[in-house]
């Protein structure tokens, strides 16, 4: 009997710990649970590429290194565009050329040798409208014949012809181009002088220079490789621009507003740090969550939010997880 009392209050306490077990079980398990959300690190990253085509001629940089803003980082060598750019130049100083002789006028021996052919022509009008004076009296008293007359005074007319001409020669060389002209010479050099700008331009883009502070992330071109206009040749990230990236359901929106403060934990570091709410906006149809409760009556969207650090994160690096409660 003493046994089987002993085994009977056995079965009782082994009944009410299971009961208990049970209990504890059930109220854990119907409990709120904390609801984690994993953020990943993102930070600026900058293409860094040329408008100009060629091969490339150095690289200045490598994998990890840590670069200031104004950095060369790769020049590219393009005999096409200093040739273009020879022949920019030289356009413009033929254009500099017409221009200056438009707006200075005629040379000096130009201008003294029209100013004689006038000279020459006036003396000659002169002495035509003399022998015609003359001849033009003779006729007069009969001496001679009409004939006579009239020669002398066509070869007057001629002269005083020949006069006006060379008269007007010489105010052409005294006065130099038109206003027009000199307004046509001046925009053809100023034209040839934006083509040289142009090209100079493009010039200065055969060496690539660093945007920002950061580090190369990556290099995906080297010396000797042909390097196409646009083309990134290197990227580069700047860790002092970084921020956290994560997505949220629709009905959780109302706990990150924009502008909120909240801390989360990067176990990368082992530690914790404050962030800022600056973004936040609906993702594509793609990231849509479709209710699966029947008196849903609507699809639940996922947003992303974008949160920057308060403050500087030492050590902090691109595709580290983040960790919120």
């Amino acid at each position: 009997m003493k046994h089987f009392s002993i085994k009977i209050i056995a079965l009782v306490f082994i009944a009410l710990a299971f009961l208990l077990w049970l209990a504890v079980s059930f109220v854990r398990a119907y409990q709120p649970k904390d609801e984690k959300i994993y953020a990943q690190v993102e930070a600026r990253e900058y293409a860094i590429s040329s408008k100009v085509a060629g091969r490339i001629e150095n690289i200045f940089v490598k994998k990890g290194d840590s670069i200031k803003k104004g950095d060369l980082i790769y020049s590219i060598d393009s005999p096409e565009l200093q040739a273009k750019l020879e022949q920019a130049k030289a356009g413009y100083e033929a254009a500099k050329a017409l221009s200056t002789e438009a707006n200075q006028g005629a040379r000096v021996e130009t201008i003294q040798s029209a100013k004689d052919l006038w000279q020459g022509a006036k003396a000659m009008a002169n002495l035509a409208k003399s022998t015609y004076d003359r001849i033009e009296s003779l006729y007069k008293d009969g001496v001679i014949s009409q004939q006579r007359r009239d020669e002398a005074y066509a070869n007057y007319t001629t002269a005083k012809h020949n006069e006006n001409v060379a008269y007007q020669q010489y105010k052409i060389a005294l006065d130099g181009a038109t206003n027009e002209t000199k307004a046509a010479a001046r925009a053809k050099e100023d034209a040839a002088a934006g083509q040289v700008n142009e090209v100079e331009s493009y010039a200065k883009d055969t060496q690539a220079i660093a945007p920002a502070n950061g580090e190369i992330s990556n290099v995906l071109l080297h010396e000797g490789e042909l390097a196409p206009s646009g083309f990134p040749v290197a990227m580069m990230i700047d860790m002092k621009d970084a921020w956290i990236r994560f997505s949220v359901p629709e009905n959780r929106l109302k706990d990150f507003p924009k502008g909120q403060h909240f801390k989360a934990f990067i176990p990368a570091l082992n530690t914790e740090a404050e962030f800022e709410i600056t973004y936040v906006a609906a993702m594509g149809d793609f990231a849509t969550w479709r209710a699966t409760s029947a008196n849903k009556g609507y699809d639940v969207k996922t947003f992303e939010v974008e949160a920057y650090p308060t403050t500087e994160i030492q050590g902090l690096r691109v595709g580290m997880s983040v960790l919120l409660k």
